[in-house]
């Protein structure tokens, strides 16, 4: 169901009634609905995943070049558990991934993964987001194929996956410091100071 409609989130659990849903999932909802990322970072709803939280709700980012290639995509999800799991160390946690393409030269980069971990903790810290638990992996993935396949091209890929535990009601900081390192991982250039991105959120 619809993070955007009248009952919000995707529900590990056949969904409750409305006086069900608990408060602190619904307030952070409607900080998700506040939040304003990129303009060039087009968010949409997706699928929530049904077996990680009682409570999810998740969106997706696509940043596509001129001829509608994507170079880069992103999954934010927001999980809630009201009576928290121990591995989070709280009732919330946040659950990302960032995938784009690279110059091939890039993708023999040494340091890429360690570079793609500094633009999450650059991001993160740039939007004033208070977090802990924080862990992840980034990996760089080359494709080539072969046989039937073998005329397309070979590629070079970044893909980061990583979750934290949001400290705060903060959540719009969450989504917004998502959607920057989504920019980040297609090339895009930071906003100069003083820029203000507006809102660019898809209704499914």
């Amino acid at each position: 169901m619809s993070v955007f409609g009248p009952l919000a989130g995707n529900y590990a659990r056949p969904a409750p009634s409305i006086d069900g849903v608990p408060a602190a999932f619904r307030a952070a909802l409607d900080q998700l609905r506040s939040a304003a990322p990129r303009v060039e970072a087009v968010v949409s709803e997706v699928p929530a995943p049904a077996k990680l939280a009682p409570f999810a709700a998740a969106l997706g980012a696509d940043i596509r070049e001129d001829t509608g290639d994507h170079i880069a995509t992103g999954r934010f999800i927001l999980l809630h558990d009201p009576a928290g799991q121990e591995s989070w160390g709280g009732t919330f946690r946040v659950v990302i991934y960032i995938r784009a393409e690279l110059e091939p030269e890039m993708g023999n980069d040494p340091l890429l993964a360690s570079v793609a971990w500094t633009w999450l903790s650059d991001s993160l810290a740039q939007h004033g987001v208070r977090h802990s638990h924080t862990g992840g992996t980034a990996t760089r993935i080359l494709s080539e194929s072969f046989g039937s396949l073998e005329s397309r091209r070979a590629s070079n890929d970044v893909e980061l996956r990583a979750s934290w535990t949001p400290q705060g009601t903060a959540f719009a900081a969450n989504l917004e410091a998502w959607a920057d390192m989504v920019c980040s991982f297609a090339g895009l250039p930071p906003l100069p100071d003083g820029v203000v991105a507006l809102p660019h959120i898809r209704r499914s």
